[in-house]
């Protein structure tokens, strides 16, 4: 886009802010599906003029402190010197502004001078507290909601991509849009809405992601956004074995030149700490496992106003079916879970839907199963962060559900990793070096899923799951 052509798109932008200060009129993009804090959030906390209990003097270390002092969560000093960090950046944040004249800027060449705080990349195992920190920064800290987004990396992602197409389909809703080269824009429609981004489980393992961080994230730190990060890995190991990471690896000295790296590791897992309420994972060796289940589905049917049977949504003009359901509740099979091509849009929007979900027929899964298993990590994480009840019915126990051979490889006869190698035009040597065929990512991912679905089964979990207003209303 040269100068001229971005002269007129700031004016129009300047004009059209203008008309919307007089009119209350919003223009909504696809990103903005993801503007709200994620439902996992707002179960766990509540904003101040909903929760009395919710001092405005309260800030996010006294935050933390009281639910010490309440016994709410344990007592962890490693986890105390984290959240005075986080404090120590909230404070600065108070005295922080984003420049507002960012596109003068750039029409004149000039970089502001402005100092910016360094953000927070979170990273340790599983459990270890670090959405739980996250969720509290971006509850307590001094931005105002308008100002700031939480939303899961891989919901974030999908969201960029989409405005990403949008853009090059020349469909977008912002004007004077440079569809040879979508990204910037897209990082300044970002910017233009949110200067705080919260990703929760940073992990890149999609080549089509790892290819457009470096570019996307460096015109978003340039347009004056914070970035606070949770991940299972350090920044160094990001994208490990993947396709090509040599063009993604400029991309980990950006992230760590804009984010202080601190790793929550303590060695204590608290998703595995607190007692489970009730049997929600079964092991179905017998038929009156399945009976059980069926009783389970009965009993909660009784609460919901609708009847027994299947429900047809449209997922980005898709119709997706469950064959059995019961107002907010879902009594699926992994067959029809796992192995339909669906993707985190479907697992989001299912999770939207219902309250609850039933999972049958859960098989052990191995490294060979790597669309089912990829399937089921994404399914649990959706389910998780929209405060789902899941109910599941495997073949082993949680601790075996997913066994891997020594190997740790994948076959060469994979039809997706052949697929993937024929989108991309490599020969077969190449394709050898594609991330996914180690499945570590997959076995990192699982860890997760299982510290989740442990989770999933505590009294804690289930009581905080609320009624979806749209579980009733599935056309």
């Amino acid at each position: 886009m040269d100068k001229s052509s971005l002269l007129i798109w700031g004016l129009a932008r300047l004009t059209r802010n203008a008309k919307h200060l007089f009119s209350q009129e919003h223009t909504i993009s696809s990103l903005s599906t993801a503007r709200t804090i994620s439902s996992s959030a707002q179960a766990a906390y509540k904003r101040s003029d909903e929760d009395p209990s919710k001092q405005l003097s309260d800030n996010i270390l006294s935050a933390y402190e009281k639910q010490v002092e309440s016994n709410q969560i344990k007592q962890d000093d490693h986890q105390h010197k984290i959240v005075k960090r986080l404090q120590a950046l909230d404070d600065e944040l108070k005295s922080y502004k984003p420049t507002d004249n960012s596109i003068w800027d750039k029409l004149l060449g000039r970089k502001s001078t402005l100092p910016r705080p360094r953000g927070l990349y979170l990273w340790g195992s599983v459990g270890c507290g670090k959405t739980f920190l996250m969720d509290l920064f971006y509850e307590y800290c001094s931005v105002m909601k308008e100002n700031k987004k939480r939303v899961h990396f891989h919901r974030f992602m999908l969201d960029v991509h989409a405005e990403i197409h949008q853009i090059k389909l020349g469909k977008s809703t912002e004007r004077f849009l440079d569809q040879k080269n979508p990204i910037p824009s897209v990082a300044n429609l970002i910017a233009s809405k949110y200067w705080l981004l919260c990703l929760d489980e940073f992990q890149v393992v999609d080549v089509a992601d790892a290819m457009i961080l470096k570019q996307l994230f460096t015109h978003l730190f340039d347009n004056g956004v914070i970035l606070i990060a949770t991940s299972n890995r350090h920044p160094d190991d990001l994208y490990k074995s993947g396709l090509q990471r040599s063009a993604f690896l400029p991309f980990i000295p950006i992230l760590k030149q804009n984010c202080h790296v601190k790793c929550l590791d303590n060695n204590i897992d608290y998703r595995k700490v607190p007692s489970k309420i009730k049997k929600v994972y079964f092991v179905t060796t017998s038929q009156t496992e399945s009976d059980n289940i069926d009783s389970l589905f009965n009993i909660l049917s009784l609460a919901e106003d609708d009847i027994v049977g299947p429900k047809v949504f449209t997922v980005n003009n898709r119709p997706v079916k469950l064959n059995k359901t019961c107002g907010g509740i879902a009594d699926c099979d992994f067959e029809e879970l796992c192995k339909q091509p669906l993707g985190a849009d479907d697992y989001d929007r299912i999770g939207k839907l219902f309250h609850t979900v039933i999972i049958r027929n859960i098989p052990q899964m191995t490294i060979k199963m790597k669309s089912e298993v990829r399937r089921f990590i994404t399914f649990i994480d959706m389910m998780y962060d929209n405060r789902v009840r899941v109910v599941f019915s495997a073949e082993v126990p949680l601790e075996e559900l997913f066994n891997f051979d020594s190997s740790g490889e994948f076959g060469d006869d994979d039809d997706e990793h052949r697929t993937l190698i024929d989108d991309l035009g490599l020969s077969s040597k190449e394709g050898k070096t594609l991330s996914f065929i180690t499945g570590e990512d997959e076995i990192f991912a699982f860890s997760r899923a299982v510290s989740r679905i442990t989770e999933m089964q505590t009294h804690q979990y289930w009581e905080s799951v609320e009624l979806p207003e749209e579980s009733k209303q599935i056309k």
